[in-house]
């Protein structure tokens, strides 16, 4: 949503070599508009998961970025609980504010000593798009934006039961819980996401090639 309303965003996101649905109304909305026949979402979390356990089985070394260093302590011994083989070439907690230039080059410099070969970033949206965009000559290797899950599997934030995740309701949950940071990611974006889907199944709101990409033109409207 904040790549839809902010033409910048937008065009750092689409730089970025894949977007995938990482929630249930994206994918459903990819079904209805597209036909995708996607049977399922690729949701942040079970990502990191399933990358780990491909690591630590081909021998790859993995670095996380993000968060706070408490919670990088935690997920790293959680991971290895699950994952006893996995090497972890490097833990990064976030500055948590703009990051200058020859920041980021000691940041890419601090990741490619470490020999990871992939690199999970855990900043939250959009800070962590933006990230990516940012970093993405200075890293030679996959850079994945994992959202919430460093905070999952650190135990820090409970996750949505199946059904509420199944049924598209993670975002009561996780509203419920972060009430004062979530608030209007869900109940402003939400209704809008909605109202702006309605528009292109309608074809009100028409999607044309521009560039390689897609972008959104509007008829009827200024």
């Amino acid at each position: 949503m904040t790549g839809a309303l902010d033409p910048e965003h937008r065009r750092r996101l689409n730089t970025l070599d894949l977007i995938v649905p990482d929630g249930q109304p994206v994918r459903w909305a990819l079904n209805l508009l597209f036909g995708a026949g996607l049977r399922d979402r690729v949701y942040g979390p079970n990502l990191t998961l399933m990358v780990c356990a491909m690591a630590e089985s081909e021998g790859f070394a993995v670095a996380f970025y993000g968060n706070r260093q408490e919670v990088l302590d935690e997920l790293r011994a959680n991971l290895l609980r699950q994952f006893p083989r996995l090497r972890i070439a490097a833990m990064i907690p976030s500055r948590f504010g703009r990051v200058e230039p020859a920041e980021q080059a000691a940041i890419a410099a601090q990741l490619t000593a470490s020999g990871a070969e992939i690199v999970f970033v855990g900043l939250g949206c959009p800070r962590q798009e933006v990230w990516l965009y940012e970093h993405r000559h200075l890293l030679a290797m996959p850079l994945l934006a994992v959202g919430a899950a460093l905070d999952f599997h650190a135990k820090r934030l409970p996750q949505a039961p199946n059904w509420m995740q199944r049924n598209g309701l993670e975002w009561l949950f996780r509203l419920s819980s972060e009430p004062r940071r979530l608030w209007r990611r869900y109940l402003i974006l939400n209704p809008l996401f909605v109202s702006m889907l309605l528009l292109q199944a309608s074809g009100l709101r028409r999607v044309a090639e521009s560039g390689g990409r897609k972008d959104v033109r509007y008829e009827g409207f200024a």
